[in-house]
């Protein structure tokens, strides 16, 4: 009876790992909103890492997050280097485009809790008197990450982490002019 017991187990798993090998390793969470500011009050924002911490959600999840920076800000080849708490992960961030005012595509390299790489894109666009900020997470995960497509809903779970974020960015950028510093943005390379 056991026996029969373990082999009916063995292969509900044989079976559940098929089925999570036929899903697609490639992955792409996109999301978007309309902020009521210019482009050039956005994009410091989103181009240097020292601003990351103002509104983006993943930084804000570990207020005691070891930081580092190296590299100039807001350019190509800029990289920002964390170790934060089980929310927020530890790894690295580079600078790998940047078109001011316009597109900003980063490499995310995570070391913990799950070891990864995914690009980041921030893209700008006017709309009517404000802006569209579209963010997208892509990559390749492998294994892993068709098993946890399959475990968790990360079209969701990214879709709240970024509308967070969107919300918190919206708090920084749409205060009456002289309200709230400006960064300066540096020309790109």
């Amino acid at each position: 009876m056991v026996k029969k017991i373990a082999l009916g187990v063995l292969i509900l798993v044989v079976v559940f790992l098929g089925y999570v090998a036929t899903r697609p390793s490639a992955f792409r969470y996109e999301n978007s909103t309309v902020i009521n500011a210019p482009a050039d009050k956005i994009f410091p924002y989103l181009s240097n890492f020292k601003l990351g911490g103002q509104w983006n959600p993943f930084e804000q999840a570990d207020p005691n997050m070891k930081k580092t920076f190296t590299g100039e800000d807001g350019k190509v080849g800029s990289v920002f280097e964390f170790e934060g708490n089980s929310d927020a992960g530890s790894g690295k961030l580079e600078m790998l485009q940047v078109i001011p005012n316009e597109f900003a595509q980063m490499k995310l390299t995570m070391t913990k809790p799950i070891a990864g790489e995914q690009m980041i894109d921030y893209r700008l666009t006017p709309e009517g008197q404000g802006t569209r900020f579209t963010w997208t997470m892509h990559g390749d995960g492998g294994f892993i990450s068709k098993l946890m497509t399959v475990l968790i809903d990360c079209q969701k779970m990214f879709s709240n982490m970024m509308g967070k974020g969107f919300d918190s960015l919206k708090k920084v950028v749409e205060t009456p002019e002289g309200s709230a510093p400006v960064p300066t943005q540096s020309p790109a390379n």
